[in-house]
């Protein structure tokens, strides 16, 4: 039986009730009569009118007691608990007190009769109102159902969008290939300034590459990138190691790192051969055959780091230093097998190999070539 037809049935009347106290015994004593209407999902608890007629008796006319919602909560016979007649118990009320009730009114008892099963000694009684089954709750979910619904039909689609310029494609978390795709490039525009940046003003920098920039700031930096033309001759991105902060996580972010998933385990592999000439070729093969945009930005890269590398006096960035920083960045495996410290040492090892032998693995390959 629903809230609508509860209601039809019982608008108010007399009961006697009771509650568990403190320590979990009934208050047999306690028992006090009161004026019990039904209004939407409560039952409300008035002063018991002794004083003037029930009949004229209106809920306006005093202050309630006390309530109980009664969403959720299952009503059962408990005519075991007291000697009184008709007496039932709110088994599952979020109230932290159970209520007992006994009803003077026939009527209500009638309709309890009629809202559930009732065993032949009514002992099994229960009544339930789950919350799910409220007539105003369903029309609000379907009127706000329809309501996203239109605005969903309405909102324009993303090329719109991204030509008024409100959408602007992303830089940061992009694939390399879609974001070089894009571009029109083999090597991202982001990566091009950071590295011309930091070799006009940053090679001599003591912990280049190794010292963290401000993080506030190399998240402003990357808003910028995504949603703006970015000018890093702009004094607020002065701090170089901000810049270098930036790409590092360009790097970390791409959804595959710029050495691809499938070339790890190989790589690494290759680097534990003990033949130096041997493992110098199978790198190189490996390079050679990675996709054009993995393959020409790992080549600047690395032309980069080794130019920071070649300054390694002033700024202590020697090629064990940048392998430590830029092994975990540049490559990782898809799954982490194994034991992780030493495949972050091999990483490190492959990078070292890279900057050691760079003209041997990628050849004297132009700028303007990519």
């Amino acid at each position: 039986m629903n809230f609508e037809q509860l209601s039809d049935k019982v608008n108010g009347g007399r009961s006697d009730r009771n509650s568990l106290g403190l320590d979990h015994r009934w208050k047999w004593k306690n028992w006090n009569p009161s004026w019990v209407v039904l209004v939407g999902n409560s039952l409300v608890f008035f002063k018991d009118p002794k004083s003037q007629n029930p009949d004229s008796w209106k809920p306006g006319n005093s202050r309630p007691e006390s309530s109980v919602d009664l969403r959720g909560a299952q009503l059962q016979w408990a005519n075991d608990l007291s000697s009184k007649k008709n007496v039932f118990k709110d088994k599952e009320n979020p109230l932290d007190n159970v209520l007992l009730y006994s009803l003077r009114r026939a009527g209500s008892v009638e309709m309890l009769d009629q809202s559930g099963d009732e065993d032949e000694n009514r002992g099994g009684f229960k009544a339930s109102f789950p919350r799910s089954t409220s007539y105003t709750e369903n029309s609000e979910r379907k009127r706000v159902k329809s309501r996203l619904k239109k605005l969903i039909l309405r909102r324009p689609p993303l090329q719109t969008l991204q030509e008024k310029g409100l959408i602007k494609d992303q830089v940061f978390g992009c694939g390399l290939e879609l974001l070089c795709e894009r571009e029109k490039c083999t090597v991202p525009q982001f990566v091009k300034k950071c590295t011309e940046a930091v070799e006009r003003r940053g090679l001599e920098t003591d912990g280049i590459y190794r010292v963290s920039g401000n993080l506030a700031v190399i998240q402003k930096l990357r808003f910028a990138v995504n949603h703006e033309r970015l000018d890093l001759d702009d004094p607020q991105w002065e701090d170089i190691h901000v810049i270098t902060g930036a790409l590092k996580l360009f790097f970390r972010e791409l959804p595959e790192p710029l050495i691809p998933y499938g070339f790890f385990h190989d790589i690494i592999e290759t680097v534990k051969i003990s033949d130096y000439l041997d493992k110098v070729d199978r790198l190189k093969l490996l390079v050679i055959s990675m996709p054009p945009p993995n393959h020409d930005t790992l080549s600047h890269m690395i032309r980069h780091l080794k130019r920071v590398m070649e300054n390694s006096d002033s700024n202590r960035m020697t090629t064990q230093n940048i392998g430590i920083v830029f092994g975990p960045t540049l490559m990782r495996p898809e799954n982490e097998c194994g034991n992780m410290a030493i495949n972050m040492v091999y990483q490190n090892q492959a990078i070292e190999l890279l900057l050691s032998e760079y003209e041997r693995i990628f050849g004297a390959e132009q700028t303007g070539s990519y």
